[in-house]
C-alpha cells in the first residue's frame, strides 16, 4: 500500500470527521475511495476532495452545489466553468453571509439596548419607580 492511501481511520484522524460523514460522502457521490474487500483507501484525489467539502460546507454551500462543482472538475477547460460556477455561488453565499450577520449585529444592539432598561429599571429605587 502506498503511504499516498489513508485508511477510514486514517482520514478520520487527519480531517477531524467521522467514518459515518465519511461514508455518507461516498453515498452521495462526492468521494469515491478505491475498494479492497471491504476496506476503503483515499489516495490524493479524495483527500482534495474531502477538503475542499469541508471547505464548501463551511462557507454555507449545500452538499448538492459541492457535488456539481466537484464534478465540473473534468470539464476539459482547465477548470475554467468550474471555477467560474464556484465563483458564481460563493458571491451568493457571501452576500448571504453578509446579510445574516447585519441581521444578527442589528439584532445584538437592540437585545443589548433591552437589557440595558431592564436593568435600570431594577436598579431604580421604590420611590424613583412610583414617579
Amino acid at each position: 500500500m502506498s503511504d499516498t492511501l489513508l485508511t477510514i481511520g486514517e482520514m478520520c484522524a487527519k480531517y477531524d470527521v467521522t467514518p459515518r460523514t465519511l461514508r455518507f460522502y461516498e453515498s452521495r457521490e462526492l468521494l469515491f475511495p478505491r475498494r479492497e474487500g471491504t476496506k476503503r483507501l483515499f489516495g490524493k484525489s479524495c483527500q482534495a476532495r474531502l477538503k475542499l467539502i469541508l471547505r464548501g460546507k463551511r462557507f454555507g454551500f449545500a452538499l448538492e452545489e459541492i457535488r456539481q462543482l466537484l464534478n465540473l472538475y473534468d470539464a476539459g477547460d482547465q477548470q475554467r466553468t468550474q471555477l467560474q460556477r464556484t465563483y458564481d455561488l460563493g458571491v451568493e453565499h457571501f452576500r448571504s453571509m453578509v446579510a445574516q450577520r447585519d441581521e444578527l449585529n442589528e439584532a445584538i444592539a437592540e437585545f443589548e439596548e433591552q437589557l440595558n432598561w431592564v436593568k435600570s429599571v431594577l436598579n431604580e429605587t421604590p420611590a424613583e419607580a412610583a414617579e
